[in-house]
């Protein structure tokens, strides 16, 4: 059993040091702090933690031993000797706290909570299975060894500067984006680049656009701030031109989520003139265009971009793995410090050695490798869904997308998407709804279906178990 650290002992015992000591060992054993069985440190050793002498803790451990809270063994130590019985916590008040307006509009959201471990058919979760784990492991030790101390200190708000680099030169090459190393600011997730975003430019009451239907992490992070968002239909070239200005306007033109359009050039072109028009900013979000199966991704939007009115960011999760806990933002010149100062106040920075071992997986060419392969995996895997669906289409119909980690289906008329989703719940099935995602407009019902986490053994069960749940709940088959 391992030793635990004793520092500090009641001061609110009453009498000497030696009742205060024995005071705070019983509370420490009550409490189950101190569990049966476990090693207590020695008393010169504990003599020493506390500044008192050991003749001291001698007598608490005596005194304590006679107790039966402790047992001595000659040659091994002092350890707990009793079992306390588990005490039943108090019941919390119902009653909530009382937050700010910010704080309780963050609670009314509901939340970001993605699944630990992926499961039919929660999406957006990488195949971590197929990771090159022993890669990662040999690449870590190869920094730490060249690195060492240098890593373990505070960063730079923007940033490990060689990962900015690497990820500058990559989506230059990938995404024909316009940037330098400088531009680039390496955050702990694109949820936390939005939240950045929403602090620095939004005022209680702002409007913000975005897609309909659209993310919902990015509504979270806007409403929280108190703004007021609207939403912006689509059509087969992406989202619609509208009348009127906005603060900000939200985007996904290479792969819109949850639908899978890539917005036109034109229509690219329209929103650009718009936003230097009337001072806006346009946040795009490329959060899976490494994922691309049947055609090559279109360029980045900031690509074409010559007034300084797009912020694009992106994210790790999806291409690497979700525990890392990288993202990046490509800003213009102008907002590099100010946003670099306002990180500052957030969390500091992001944790050094993991943006070291990611530059490295960059600039080796093995980042490359890795989406080459998961490319692959995850078209087989989004073909055999398809393929699975095909005999559930008297209750629904999936919608063609080029890329991604998951495929929307809508329900047909009739089917009771609340309904369907918490009975699947309960058969331990993850069936995200696409209602939910609908701003302004009338809900269609339907489910964002993961793929790309899932063997194809796991696809052709979660396909199965959906069937069974048609036929017993489903409207169109009675």
């Amino acid at each position: 059993m391992s030793t635990p650290l004793l520092t500090l002992f009641s001061h609110n015992a009453q009498g000497g040091l030696r009742e205060r000591l024995c005071a705070t060992l019983r509370q420490a054993i009550a409490a189950g702090h101190l569990s049966f069985g476990q090693k207590v440190p020695s008393t010169r050793q504990l003599a020493g933690d506390l500044g008192l002498s050991r003749v001291t803790v001698e007598a608490a451990y005596a005194q304590l031993e006679s107790e039966g809270y402790l047992s001595r063994e000659v040659g091994r130590g002092t350890f707990v000797a009793i079992v306390m019985p588990t005490q039943t916590p108090r019941a919390a008040s119902a009653e909530l706290p009382r937050f700010s307006s910010r704080g309780s509009a963050v609670i009314a959201t509901g939340g970001c909570q993605d699944p630990p471990f992926p499961h039919a058919f929660a999406a957006g979760s990488p195949e971590l299975r197929a990771f090159p784990h022993s890669l990662w492991r040999r690449l870590s030790a190869s920094v730490q060894r060249a690195e060492g101390s240098q890593l373990m200190g505070y960063g730079d708000p923007l940033g490990y500067l060689p990962l900015r680099s690497a990820v500058a030169d990559y989506l230059a090459l990938s995404r024909g984006m316009r940037c330098r190393p400088e531009q680039v600011i390496i955050l702990t997730s694109s949820q936390q680049a939005l939240q950045l975003l929403a602090m620095m430019f939004l005022d209680p009451g702002d409007e913000v656009w975005l897609e309909t239907p659209g993310y919902p992490g990015a509504r979270n992070a806007f409403v929280a701030a108190g703004a007021r968002c609207r939403g912006v239909p689509l059509d087969s070239e992406g989202a619609q031109l509208q009348s009127g200005a906005a603060k900000l306007l939200y985007l996904t033109p290479s792969h819109h989520y949850p639908g899978g359009v890539a917005m036109s050039l034109p229509r690219r072109l329209a929103w650009l003139a718009w936003a230097q028009r009337h001072g806006s900013w346009i946040i795009e979000d490329d959060y899976d265009s490494e994922f691309h199966y049947d055609d090559r991704p279109t360029p980045a939007m900031q690509g074409l971009d010559r007034h300084g009115r797009v912020i694009t960011l992106g994210t790790f999760s999806k291409s690497l793995f979700p525990s890392l806990r990288l993202a990046w933002m490509v800003v213009p010149p102008t907002l590099v410090a100010p946003l670099g100062q306002a990180r500052s106040v957030m969390d500091g920075h992001s944790a050094l050695l993991p943006q070291a071992v990611t530059a490295a997986f960059l600039q080796q060419g093995h980042f490359a490798s890795h989406l080459r392969l998961m490319r692959q995996l995850y078209r087989s895997r989004r073909d055999q869904l398809l393929a699975r669906l095909q005999p559930l289409s008297p209750w629904l119909t999936p919608i063609a997308t080029p890329g991604g980690l998951q495929l929307t289906v809508r329900l047909c008329a009739g089917e009771d998407e609340a309904a369907l989703t918490a009975q699947a719940e309960k058969e331990g099935m993850t069936l995200p709804r696409l209602s939910p995602l609908a701003i302004d407009t009338p809900a269609q019902p339907g489910w964002i279906l993961g793929f790309s986490a899932l063997s194809p053994g796991e696809i052709a069960t979660g396909c199965a178990k959906l069937a069974a749940l048609f036929r017993r709940g489903g409207k169109s088959a009675r």
